[in-house]
């Protein structure tokens, strides 16, 4: 039977947006499938981690996301005695050499789907929006989708299929796939409302210490707006209107200077922690909140979502491309550890909010840390010892080219490719390892960068003749002496570098 397209993402949130921008950056077939009629335009989701980031620069769109939003503000504690002190909510971070992101960004979730669309139409793909999921059967060779829209039901034949349809996941229920967790027992409204009387220069928090009566009021950079933020009964049903939350902020904050003028978002919702059993059934893969859910402490949800479809997306294209089929294997390995680990700290933030503990962030939500070194494609002959280790993170560094232009690792990283960095390489050595979607950049004696400053050698500690490995997604796949490129000749193929 023919296929109608490589690859069906079911759903055009932030994850499915993500892997969409991949896949057609790597010229691979595929269709992004949403549910509703329009695009989401509420807030949900803010907060853009440095890692993530890292990872909008390598799809085209770091410089637009973080012209339209801005930096978190200070978090004003206000006292019931009228006075208020402001403290930061995350330690102040600089940007290195190493992590060119040091702090996060503040971006509403609907202005970061935004740049992610308009980058996906510059690359001539877009959202099909109003096509419901409703069916899927699949065979050893692909998948039988049936969508229902406006024209009626079709079917839709695909190689893969991607859920990334959110915590209701219809691809997950069709899977039979169980989301076991807990329901945190914390109900609460977000609204994004035009409202006078607070200054835009903090994030204010009122009855800090009181869970049910707490409401914080937050800026929205990028926009005129603000987001309220509020635990509401765990029954009944929640009056969301301007009129209402005008009210709630009176009666909580007992001033009568703060007014919301009109909402232009506002949903309530009761807080989950869960995570899928599997992530992958035969062909039928899950990412985002269809894989995990979180509370929204931390602001780690959106990016660990993107994160998944950004490790996804470039094994999915190797496989399509002749690569070997357990290579995908590798995807719920490296990302369900990260989302369980991202569960804990989501929920410990929270646990911490209800005790009335400050919001305070610490490195850990920034994601820079997270690694695979347990993943079968984190390789080292010999083992390391010392610096950088396979599974981690590849560091950023300013180097000089060979012609004395500054530029970036990450700029020799950014695109579909895998990237080969050598330190004092003998020749022969790297020629017989250049191949199809590998760039190889050296340093040392007739090399084609400079580590002018430093960072280079800070970063990696690379010994003389060592060859480092860089996956597409930027993390470090093998670390290999010369004496062992045969051994990285045959990892590279393994990993669909023919």
């Amino acid at each position: 039977m023919d296929f109608d397209t490589d690859v069906l993402i079911c759903g055009a949130g932030a994850a499915g947006l993500t892997l969409a921008l991949d896949l057609a950056r790597r010229g691979v077939p595929f269709r992004l499938v949403e549910r509703q009629d329009a695009p989401f335009h509420g807030s949900r989701g803010k907060g853009i981690q440095p890692r993530t980031l890292e990872v909008f620069e390598d799809l085209g769109i770091v410089d637009r996301a973080v012209a339209l939003g801005g930096p978190y503000p200070p978090q004003r504690i206000h006292a019931a005695d009228g006075s208020h002190a402001d403290v930061p909510i995350a330690a102040a971070q600089a940007p290195t050499a190493a992590e060119p992101y040091g702090s996060p960004l503040m971006l509403p979730q609907y202005l970061t789907e935004q740049v992610m669309r308009e980058r996906l139409l510059e690359l001539g793909r877009r959202v099909e929006f109003g096509l419901t999921l409703t069916g899927l059967e699949q065979d050893a060779d692909g998948v039988v989708v049936t969508l229902d829209g406006r024209g009626g039901a079709t079917r839709v034949r695909a190689r893969y299929v991607v859920g990334t349809d959110g915590g209701r996941s219809t691809v997950r229920r069709l899977l039979g796939i169980d989301f076991p967790g807990k329901t945190m027992h914390v109900r609460a409204l977000v609204a994004d409302v035009a409202l006078t009387g607070l200054e835009r220069d903090a994030w204010h928090r009122f009855n800090g210490d009181d869970m049910a009566r707490r409401i914080e009021v937050c800026p929205l950079a990028g926009t005129d707006l603000f987001q309220i933020q509020a635990p509401v009964p765990p029954e009944g049903d929640v009056d969301l209107s301007a009129q209402a939350l005008d009210a709630m902020i009176r009666d909580r904050t007992g001033r009568n200077d703060v007014h919301v003028e009109s909402v232009s978002w506002a949903s309530a919702y009761t807080m989950n922690a869960r995570l899928a059993d599997r992530y992958r059934a035969g062909r039928v893969f899950l990412a985002g909140d269809a894989a995990h859910t979180h509370p929204p402490t931390g602001g780690q949800g959106l990016n660990t979502s993107v994160q998944d479809a950004y490790n996804l997306g470039w094994k999915l294209a190797a496989v399509l491309a002749g690569a070997p089929a357990d290579l995908l294997d590798s995807y719920e390995a490296e990302r369900r550890p990260v989302a369980a680990a991202m569960l804990q700290l989501s929920t410990a933030l929270l646990d911490a909010a209800r005790r009335g503990g400050e919001m305070r962030r610490g490195r850990e939500v920034r994601q820079l840390d997270l690694a695979y070194p347990d993943s079968p494609l984190s390789f080292a002959l010999p083992a390391r010892t010392h610096g950088i280790q396979p599974g981690e993170r590849a560091p950023d560094a300013v180097v000089l080219g060979a012609g004395g232009q500054p530029t970036r690792l990450f700029t020799l990283f950014a695109g579909p490719h895998w990237t080969l960095l050598g330190r004092d390489v003998a020749p022969g050595v790297a020629d017989a390892l250049r191949r199809p979607g590998l760039r190889v950049h050296l340093f040392g004696p007739r090399g084609d960068a400079i580590d002018a400053h430093g960072h280079v050698q800070a970063a990696y500690g690379l010994q003389p003749g060592e060859l480092v490995l860089v996956r597409p997604d930027g993390y470090v796949g093998a670390i290999v002496a010369s004496a062992h490129a045969d051994a990285l000749d045959a990892y590279m193929r393994g990993a669909g570098l023919g």
